[in-house]
């Protein structure tokens, strides 16, 4: 029996939508379940419930609320809570309100609504919604782990390339009554498609998530009601090997390229049971066991995320997953290996198909075969429809770019195949796509079709977690509107399951490094929140005994090199969860599995106070030459040890915060202890007073410190000299690599040079990101000369060179941060920056109290700015000029009892405001 985890709380979001209106008559609109494709299986604990409240009025906020959880839809429409009733509760709380109700069963259904009542008077209930229960408790599980434990000689799994084939299980069963209610739960190891009765259940594509598979394995929940029917049904799943199977067989030898060992967990398999209940009250189960039927000689004959999928449509299982099939030379199934001792729900999106892509152009090569160019770099896949002779093979090379018109580049994915191979059936025109691999591509080549074909006949799917676009940003600017939709693309395209660093050539792993940062400008245009939260419980599944945390989790590489900067992420994305979404339980519940590997590398590494570990350097400066990977110049290197100790620094005052937000004053005074000592010691090895200069003086060196605040204070001003004499022998461009560059555009607008950052944003010239454009790049490269330097690091789809810019576009350009006190904008701080040179800048965050937008443009002497503040939220806005002098509506503000005004200095004002949408005018200072 699988041995679960107890008792641990996950604070699953649902959100209910209600439309208030400044009057007494308030309507409802529509209430889901934030973040859930479905809210099925719910079974760590109690949820959470959250409400957004939307209304074109000013100044509307909540003063009160009352949640109703009821057992069946009447009770509810009774406004009878007999699972739980809130009461009135006299709060403005409209997010993560705990559940306190009666105890909540496995399986079980629930029905909720809540009641919202305004200071514009009247009460509005939301909509009902629903969610249901998963299994709260290892017993239930009656299922069994089975698959094959082993391979067919074709599979070839000795060979460095590994070869197998897919899994096909089947079972029948017979219900005896007319069906209520069914739900799957299945975790299907590495991927499954499940079908009931001849169709695929559910949406979702590459399921289940990622995981450290060795700890932890999720299981999906799935309605199935709909396809279920009294009588005889047949239950099918197809397993493909994922992450789960060896990627690569290095016979227990490290990666010859990479020196780092990969995982292998063992041949795929299956867990699922399926709850039924009847119409009556009763109930039944199916569940896997050794009365399922297994063959691996079905048309999928391949599969690999790295390499593709193989699929021989001569070999299809007609009919197999419907009634009555014969599967009589199908086998019995091994009881497979237990894979992790905690079997869970999900807890982050699944993968779906988001969009569709017609070949924007098709072209016939020299050699016969036919190049697509789906016009822009995707992730996903391509879905053909095609004809030919039984036995002809269609194949189809994926790459980002061209060598030449007619020949694929292919050199940038090093090892991975990238290759799909599709055998017709002789059936006349046949419809194929892959189940079980993904590409990053923006080029096709179609070999093997003996007609000409079109572009209609094939459909580039993009696949990502189903996760919602909840910003978007523009400006006056042509590069920078480039930049934001080749980041849009590039972000997406990395998401899967976990933020990945690149989805094209044999690693598509999380890189902790590359997301530090970048995860906080992501924040701002994808709902984010689930896939990190879950991506923490990776981390900390991936942590060993001692403390120590790889760079790379899930750990499919097993990389402990203890280095700092990389494992920092574990530290710094619960911060952008607390302050981007309100999440104040991620802090909490991994704070002491953050603290382990503090204490850890202090203990481990410390010398005279400073922690030096590091590995990576600054990674990925701008080479001073295009053919280069890594900077050879020395000037241009930061010492790895500053690095160290610098972030070590940033992430002890980080942890003394969490645990003063966790009023445990002990820890506070251990971790701010540590600050002082390192930041002492960092100044005295680090800093010349005499130079005022940090180390060798590159702007790393001596940005990280002036970021952290750990520089003197009467040196500031001229250590920020320093960095911008720098970036002027560089003819203002970029210098730094990753670690600088995750604070470049804040420090150099937070010391006053926004000019410079703009500078930065939108020059086209190497090395910039309006480089890459200027090369027809669609999504953000690996490298800054990713045009021409060495394939073994040139990528075309990576998000790491980003930095900060994302957060530089909203906080400073559109002026939308959060206030770091009432956090997840529940009071959004107002601050936009209106440099020189640009004109118009519009921005929008759909945030998890509802859409805040800001729009300015410079015109005829003037600044228009309009801005949306959600209900139950408020805003302070720094507005150039005075109060004699700003407009709102036409209408000067002075006096108004709409605002609160204070004045900030000489030449800014503060206004306070409410809910609503507003239009203020002052002169362009």
């Amino acid at each position: 029996m699988i041995a679960m985890k107890k008792n641990i709380i996950l604070f699953v979001i649902l959100l209910a939508v209600m439309q208030l209106q400044a009057q007494p008559d308030l309507k409802v609109d529509a209430l889901r379940v934030e973040g859930l494709q479905e809210p099925l299986g719910i079974d760590r604990g109690n949820p959470r419930f959250s409400w957004k409240i939307t209304s074109a009025g000013r100044n509307v906020h909540q003063r009160s609320y009352r949640i109703l959880v009821a057992s069946s839809p009447d009770k509810l429409a009774r406004k009878s809570g007999d699972i739980w009733d809130s009461g009135v509760v006299p709060a403005d709380q409209s997010l993560d309100v705990l559940y306190a109700g009666k105890p909540l069963a496995s399986f079980k259904k629930y029905y909720w609504t809540v009641e919202v009542k305004s200071n514009h008077g009247g009460a509005v209930w939301s909509r009902p919604a629903t969610w249901s229960m998963g299994l709260r408790d290892p017993a239930l599980w009656k299922a069994s782990w089975i698959g094959i434990n082993g391979h067919r000689k074709e599979d070839q799994v000795d060979s460095v390339f590994t070869r197998l084939s897919a899994r096909y299980l089947r079972k029948e069963a017979t219900l005896s009554k007319p069906v209520k209610r069914a739900t799957a739960y299945i975790a299907g190891l590495g991927l499954y498609e499940l079908y009931v009765n001849g169709k695929k259940a559910g949406n979702a594509v590459l399921a289940p998530t990622t995981a450290e598979y060795d700890k932890r394995v999720v299981y999906n929940a799935i309605d199935i009601t709909a396809q279920l029917k009294q009588g005889r049904n047949a239950l099918g799943v197809i397993l493909g090997n994922g992450r789960y199977f060896m990627m690569r067989n290095y016979q227990g030898k490290p990666d010859p390229l990479t020196g780092i060992p990969q995982a292998n967990y063992g041949y795929p398999c299956l867990l699922v049971q399926v709850q039924v209940e009847y119409t009556d009250g009763s109930t039944a189960q199916i569940v896997s066991d050794q009365q399922w039927k297994v063959t691996d000689n079905g048309p999928v004959i391949a599969n690999s995320e790295y390499d593709g999928e193989d699929y021989d449509a001569r070999k299809n299982l007609n009919g197999w997953a419907m009634p009555g099939y014969a599967d009589q030379s199908w086998k019995t199934p091994d009881i497979m290996p237990t894979p992790a001792p905690v079997v869970e729900a999900q807890p982050n999106e699944p993968i779906v198909v988001k969009q569709k892509l017609t070949p924007v152009a098709l072209h016939r090569t020299a050699s016969g075969s036919w190049i697509l160019d789906m016009g822009q770099n995707m992730v996903g896949w391509v879905a053909i429809r095609v004809k030919g002779k039984a036995g002809d093979t269609v194949t189809l090379r994926f790459s980002e770019k061209l060598k030449t018109k007619d020949s694929l580049y292919t050199d940038n994915l090093r090892n991975a195949r990238a290759t799909d191979n599709y055998v017709i059936g002789g059936n006349g025109w046949e419809n194929w796509e892959p189940r079980f691999t993904y590409h990053g591509f923006r080029y096709v080549e179609v070999k093997g079709l003996q007609y000409v074909p079109d572009a209609s006949q094939f459909t580039g799917k993009i696949v990502y977690d189903d996760i919602a676009t909840t910003g978007w940003f523009s400006s006056s600017d042509s590069t920078m509107n480039a930049v934001f939709r080749n980041a849009y693309w590039t972000i997406r395209g990395n998401y899967r399951g976990m933020p990945t660093d690149c989805p094209q050539r044999d690693e598509r792993t999380g890189w902790l490094g590359d997301r530090v940062m970048s995860s906080y400008g992501e924040s701002f245009v994808f709902d984010n929140a689930r896939l990190y939260a879950k991506w923490l419980q990776d981390i900390a599944d991936a942590q060993l005994e001692n403390g120590s945390i790889p760079d790379i989790v899930p750990s499919f590489w097993k990389r402990y090199a203890d280095n700092v900067t990389y494992p920092s992420a574990f530290i710094l994305i619960p911060d952008m969860l607390r302050r981007q979404y309100g999440d104040q339980e991620s802090f909490r519940r991994f704070y002491p599995a953050m603290r382990k590997w503090m204490a850890y590398m202090w203990n481990t590494y410390n010398e005279q106070d400073l922690v030096l570990k590091d590995n990576y350097g600054d990674w990925c400066v701008p080479p001073e030459s295009l053919d280069l990977i890594w900077s050879k110049d020395s000037t241009r290197v930061t010492e790895g040890g500053l690095l160290a100790s610098a972030y070590f620094y940033h992430c002890s005052r980080l942890m003394e915060n969490y645990a003063r937000l966790l009023h445990n004053e002990t820890d506070v005074q251990y971790f701010s202890g540590i600050a002082d000592r390192v930041k002492s010691a960092f100044n005295k090895r680090y800093y010349n007073p005499q130079k005022q200069q940090y180390a060798n003086n590159t702007i790393t060196a001596n940005l990280l410190p002036l970021s952290f605040g750990m520089v003197p204070e009467n040196d500031r001003a001229v250590l920020f000299t320093r960095i911008v004499d720098k970036l002027k022998t560089a003819d203002n461009h970029v210098t730094t690599g990753i670690i600088g560059g995750m604070w470049m555009m804040r420090g150099l607008s937070d010391n006053g040079r926004t000019d410079l950052a703009l500078q930065l944003a939108t020059n086209t010239t190497y090395p910039s990101w309006g480089y890459m454009v200027g090369q027809g790049a669609t999504t953000i490269w690996e490298l800054w000369n990713g045009d021409a330097a060495n394939p073994m690091m040139n990528s075309g789809n990576h998000q790491m060179l980003l930095g900060d810019l994302l957060v530089w576009y909203y906080e400073y350009l559109a002026g939308i941060k959060t206030d770091q006190k009432l956090t997840g904008f529940k009071k959004v701080v107002m601050r936009p920056e209106f440099p020189a040179g640009l004109k118009q800048v519009s921005a929008y965050l759909d945030s998890r109290y509802g859409k805040i937008a800001s729009a300015w443009k410079k015109q005829d002497g003037q600044i228009s700015w309009t801005v949306t503040i959600p209900p139950n939220t408020t805003a302070a806005l720094d507005i150039p000029g005075n109060a004699a002098t700003i407009r709102e509506s036409g209408k000067l503000i002075a006096g108004q009892q709409t605002f609160t005004t204070s004045r900030v200095s000489d030449t800014v004002t503060r206004v306070e405001i409410g809910s609503g949408t507003y239009q203020f005018t002052v002169a362009n200072p």
